[in-house]
Parts: C-alpha cells; sequence; structure tokens
C-alpha cells in the first residue's frame, strides 16, 4: 500500500529508514545517535528530499477519527464498538477512559515515529528531525538555493506546528529550539515545560520566520498541493494567538497549581484583554494574505451540475461543498495525505439490503443535540424562535410537496427535521430525508432517500459492527460524487482534502476576536453575515430582531459571544473545530457533562422510533481539558510536571 504525502507517493529510500534511529533520549527524542545516518541523510538533494518527506510524515492525518482526537473524542459524534474499517480509539476518550499510564493519543510519545496502539505520534521526535534537517540542509552540493529555502522555510513551518498540536493538546511545552549533542549531561536532557505565554511567543517566532520563505499560493498543483504556503502559517498563527487569548489560557486559575520545581507558574493567572488585540492583528493579516493567495467562501453554483437543481439542493451543498469539494478556493488548507475513504464509508448510507452488510460502515452518528443545534430556516436557535414556542419537536408531520428536496413527499417524521437551516440539510442524514449525490447529480427530482427505522435498509442495530447509534448520520463529509453502486456492494470514494482551516473559520474567529476586544460592532457582524448569507440566512441583527424571543441579543457583547459560538458549532460541525473550541471556551465541562440522547434505533413503526433515548452518560471533569503526560515519562524526569489532576 503506498503512503501518500501531499499528491505523490512517499519517495521509499533506504535513507527514509534512518527516520527510526535518529535519537535516544529517555523521555524526550531530541539527541541524534546515529551520526553516519545523519550524514548520509544530507549526500545529496535526492536523500536530502527523502528527510523532507520525513519530517512532513509526522503530521497527523486529520481526517481520520483514529489518528485526530478531535473527531471522536468529544460530543459531537457518537460511535459504536467494535466498529468496522475505522479505529474507535479515541471515542474511548469521550466515554471517560483516558488516563495517565497508557494515555490514548500519546503525541508526548518517546521513540516513536507511527501510530502506537493508543494512537499518538512521537512529536518530540519530530521535533528532533526538524532540527536535524535544518541544521544540515546547507550540505547537499546539488540542492539550489531557491529550493533549499523553500524547504527550510517549510521544515521551520512543521517545527512550530509540531510545537503548536503539542501546546493545544498539553499546555505548556519543553521547547525543542535545537537538539542537544550526544555528550549533554543528564541535567540537560532533563528539560522543563515552560509557561504558556514563553510557548506561544516562540511558535509565533517560528511561523514568522516561515512566512518569508513559503510561497504565496502552490504553483504544482499536482504535486505540492497541502504543502505550507503563507496563508496556511498566518492562519495556524492566527489560529494560535486567538486560543491564547481565550478563557482556558488567559487568566485561569483552575490551573492555579501547575508551578513547577524551579517555583514558576506554568498558566498565566491574570487576564489580558492585550492578547485579543495580538489575536486581531494576526486574523486581519492571515485574512489578507488569504485574499491576496486567492482564498474566498466556496459557492457551489460554480461548479458544473447546477443548471437542474432546485435553490434549496445548492443552498444545502453550499457548507458541505465548501468541506469536501476538492481544493476548493476555501480551503486554506487541506489533508491529502488523510484517507477519507474510511470517513465517508463510516457516514454513507445504504439504499438496498444488499448493501447494508457491505462496504460502506454507517456509523458516523450525530447525537441529538447536535441535530437540535442546528438553527431554523430563520436563521435563529430553535430555543429562541418565536415561530417553536409550541412546536412539540418530536410530533409527528407530513411532508409536503413543498418539503421534497429536503424530506420525502408524504413521508411521516417529526417536527424537528422541519423548516431548519440549510446547513442542517447538508450535514445531517435523517429518517425520510434526502441525499443528493450517490450517482444522481445532474438534477434533484429523484433524490434518495434515506430511512433508518429498524427493518429498514439503513435502520437497526445490524451488522453489530456497522449501525448508527443514535438514529442519525453525518451527511456533510460525505462528497456527492461518492458511490455506493446500485448493482454491486463496491463503494467508490471520490477523494477530497481533509478541511484543516478554510476561510470561514478565519472570519468566525475574527468576528469573535472583535466582539471581545470592542463587543458587537458593524465589522464583526460583517463577517458573521458573510458566513452567513451563504446558506440563504439573513445577518444576525435582522434575524434576531425578526424571529428571536431576545431580539437584543445580538447587541450585547454576552449575546452575541453566544451567537459567534453557536455559529462556529454549525459552520464547522464534523470538521474537528467544536472540540477544541468548547475548550479553549471552557465550556467543555458544561457541554461533556449532558446525556448524549438519541433515537430508539430498535423502534419500527414512526411512534416507537422517534422516541428520545439516552445512549451514554457522559462525564468530563477539569482534568479533562489537558492531555495526561504518560507515568513512565514523569518517572524518567522529574522536572516535568504532571497536568492539573492526572
Amino acid at each position: 500500500m503506498k503512503k501518500y504525502i501531499f499528491n505523490k507517493p512517499l519517495k521509499s529510500i533506504s535513507v527514509a529508514l534512518c527516520l527510526f534511529l535518529l535519537s535516544c533520549a529517555d523521555y524526550l527524542d531530541v539527541v541524534p545517535d546515529n551520526i553516519p545516518a545523519v550524514e548520509h541523510a544530507f549526500k545529496n538533494r535526492q536523500q536530502a528530499e527523502a528527510f523532507l518527506y520525513g519530517c512532513f510524515s509526522f503530521l497527523p492525518n486529520f481526517g481520520e477519527g483514529g489518528s485526530n482526537p478531535a473527531m471522536l473524542s468529544g460530543d459531537e459524534v457518537w460511535y459504536i464498538d467494535p466498529v468496522q474499517g475505522m479505529s474507535a480509539r479515541y471515542w474511548h476518550v469521550a466515554r471517560g477512559t483516558q488516563g495517565a499510564n497508557a494515555p490514548i493519543g500519546d503525541y508526548w510519545a518517546s521513540k516513536q515515529t507511527s501510530y502506537d496502539l493508543k494512537g499518538g505520534k512521537a512529536m518530540f521526535t519530530a521535533l528532533s528531525d526538524c532540527n536535524i534537517f535544518l541544521e544540515n540542509i546547507h550540505k547537499p552540493f546539488d540542492l539550489e538555493d531557491y529550493e533549499r529555502d523553500k524547504w527550510i522555510a517549510e521544515v521551520t513551518f512543521l517545527k512550530a506546528y509540531y510545537h503548536f498540536w503539542l501546546f493545544r493538546m498539553y499546555g505548556p511545552i519543553p521547547l525543542i529550539k535545537e537538539n542537544l549533542s550526544i555528550n549533554s549531561p543528564a541535567s540537560e536532557v532533563q528539560r522543563y515545560r515552560e509557561p504558556v505565554d514563553e510557548v506561544v511567543d516562540y511558535i509565533v517566532e517560528l511561523l514568522d520566520e516561515a512566512v518569508k520563505g513559503l510561497p504565496l499560493e502552490i504553483v504544482d498543483v499536482m504535486n505540492e498541493m497541502g504543502r505550507p504556503t503563507k496563508s496556511i502559517a498566518l492562519a495556524v498563527k492566527a489560529q494560535l494567538l486567538t486560543i491564547a487569548a481565550s478563557p482556558l489560557y488567559n487568566g485561569n486559575t483552575d490551573f492555579s497549581d501547575m508551578v513547577d520545581n524551579r517555583g514558576i507558574q506554568l498558566f498565566p493567572q491574570t487576564y489580558s484583554a492585550e492578547k485579543w488585540e495580538r489575536a486581531a492583528t494576526a486574523l486581519e493579516e492571515a485574512i489578507k494574505v488569504a485574499h491576496e493567495g486567492g482564498h474566498e467562501l466556496f459557492d457551489f453554483k460554480t461548479t458544473s451540475y447546477v443548471a437542474k437543481l432546485n435553490e434549496k439542493t445548492i443552498l444545502a451543498m453550499q457548507t458541505r461543498g465548501a468541506a469536501t469539494e476538492r481544493w476548493n478556493k476555501e480551503i486554506i488548507w487541506g489533508d491529502s495525505n488523510s484517507n477519507t475513504d474510511n470517513l465517508q464509508r463510516a457516514c454513507h448510507p445504504v439504499f438496498a439490503f444488499a448493501h447494508s452488510s457491505g462496504s460502506v460502515r454507517k456509523s458516523y452518528a450525530p447525537p441529538l443535540h447536535i441535530v437540535e443545534q442546528f438553527y431554523t430556516k430563520n436563521g435563529v436557535p430553535i430555543e429562541e424562535d418565536k415561530e417553536w414556542v409550541n412546536v412539540d419537536l418530536m410530533g409527528l408531520r407530513k411532508a409536503g410537496a413543498e418539503d421534497k428536496y429536503y424530506i420525502k413527499e408524504n413521508f411521516e417524521t417529526i417536527n424537528l427535521h422541519f423548516d431548519r437551516e440549510a446547513r442542517f440539510y447538508g450535514s445531517i442524514i435523517f429518517d425520510g430525508g434526502t441525499l443528493y449525490g450517490n450517482s444522481r447529480v445532474n438534477e434533484d427530482n429523484d433524490l434518495w432517500v434515506t430511512e433508518l427505522k429498524y427493518g429498514k435498509v439503513g435502520g437497526g442495530n445490524s451488522p453489530t459492527n456497522r449501525y448508527s447509534s443514535t438514529g442519525y448520520l453525518c451527511k456533510k463529509m460525505i462528497h456527492y460524487l461518492s458511490s455506493q453502486s446500485q448493482t454491486s456492494d463496491s463503494f467508490t470514494q471520490y477523494r477530497y482534502a481533509f478541511p484543516i482551516i478554510r476561510l470561514a473559520d478565519l472570519y468566525l474567529m475574527y468576528t469573535e476576536v472583535l466582539n471581545e476586544i470592542g463587543g458587537p460592532g458593524t465589522k464583526a457582524y460583517e463577517y458573521i453575515d458573510i458566513v452567513r448569507k451563504r446558506t440563504g440566512l439573513k445577518g444576525v441583527v435582522e434575524s434576531w430582531e425578526k424571529y428571536s424571543s431576545n431580539p437584543n441579543k445580538p447587541k450585547t457583547k454576552d449575546g452575541f459571544r453566544e451567537i459567534i459560538q453557536r455559529e462556529r458549532m454549525n459552520e464547522l460541525a464534523f470538521e474537528g473545530a467544536r472540540f477544541w473550541d468548547l475548550k479553549r471556551w471552557k465550556l467543555a465541562k458544561e457541554y461533556m457533562n449532558r446525556p448524549i440522547r438519541g433515537l430508539n434505533i430498535l423502534g419500527e413503526t414512526s411512534q416507537d422510533f422517534y422516541q428520545e433515548t439516552m445512549v451514554y452518560q457522559l462525564k468530563y471533569e477539569v482534568k479533562d481539558y489537558l492531555w495526561p503526560i504518560k507515568q513512565s515519562v514523569l518517572m524518567n524526569n522529574k522536572n516535568l510536571l504532571q497536568n492539573h489532576g492526572w
């Protein structure tokens, strides 16, 4: 099986094997011990390029649930175990089985270059390799200066991003600015975790340095799409500074006990408004450069399939297409290395009994609170919409002709599925709902219909390793050109680059930061309303004034903050944003102590199926905001401080 980096196979040169042998420190892989292998790795351009690809190989597979903790460790999707074809590893974090003896997703792991049974990659090994590269890339005799400079910028970006990944998971971390000599005393190897603000400043320093040598956009699209650009580096910088300004890291007294044996407080205990200002400056630059690089919000109307499509279908495809249309202009950074085949199979429904135990897995299931989270067609939350005050969400209703593009005409389903915003219909598969795609793309007069009751082709809990645990499936992450064969059990994926950062994310972050600085205002409204307009929603002020029971909510700082947070949850659903957002907002403890609710998946009739069922009771503590450091690592280095509560 070929390993893909960007859009081409990773070169399997024997030198790449040295990546497995480059480090020896007991707790951090920062001391190279195979000097002859290092010298050989930079003998010429070809060998150096192999080492470059090795530095890239530590990037997480963002689109795979067994590799990216943001996909299954939270409350956005509920899973089953055992499940076929996609790891349920991080789902066990959501179920409360994380521990310090053998952490799930151990990215602090020592002496690893691939995923272990707990799902981590050795990020400190990655940082060691980045340093080795930067220290030796001057040696290849046949490497042109322009290419050397570009590679240096790329690896500097990777060095920044690996620090960022660790910071987002663990908080304060050691800074691996350079590798230690093999003759370094044990006292130097026993590194300390540095305070939050120092970590953030160092990552910013690396990103600023990388930006100087990165291209504005990728020219060699066949071979290099997914490699760092100025826009990517600046977007990561903006994301980092927004996180640093957020409540988890800005005056968080919950972690006041995190003082190391030097007497240094690792978490800043005093709130700083200046951190929001710094984030705003970074976001302004990131958005400006993204526009210069040709990035703009995706519009499904620009595709070749819209001529015979109804406006409702197009609106539902806007955000779904923004996430899955291959290399569309909204994608600032996409992961072309992730295999989205597994993800799409986990999301995809079936339409014939012959397929129900075959190649698709129909197990990536949003809970009921995610279904309820999306707005009504009026662009406000269900619980605030004046038109929904006396509506029984579980009450049955029959779809009419006006509903046919979203719900099968004459199908009986619940009120919760009617009159919702277009993003709901582009994101959620529900009983009686329609599916655009799966070989039916030129028109929408005969869309697929998903039936999820027990005894129907897509319902129930059979087979036991492929079913929805909540009665819903995720539609958004299925590309509309992916296809489940009508005559066989085969599934053909249309591969796309999983969205790591897209422009709408930056717009909504900018809105959030502006609100934190000065409260609601014209510019803050402008950026959130641009995102809403794409799917047919009115601006926040107009929508709340006309439809909400709390019409002044967008005009107060606290109220507008809630609106922005809800907007991010809806716009970026199933893309890994919610998991980290709830943490940085310090809202995970609130959201992740609620029950996971679903429908009665064993119900055969409407009356039985549409019964709210508690699937699992979540439990979340303050300690869960940060990942635990493995206990054996702490035993080897007494200068390291364990995260709070572990």
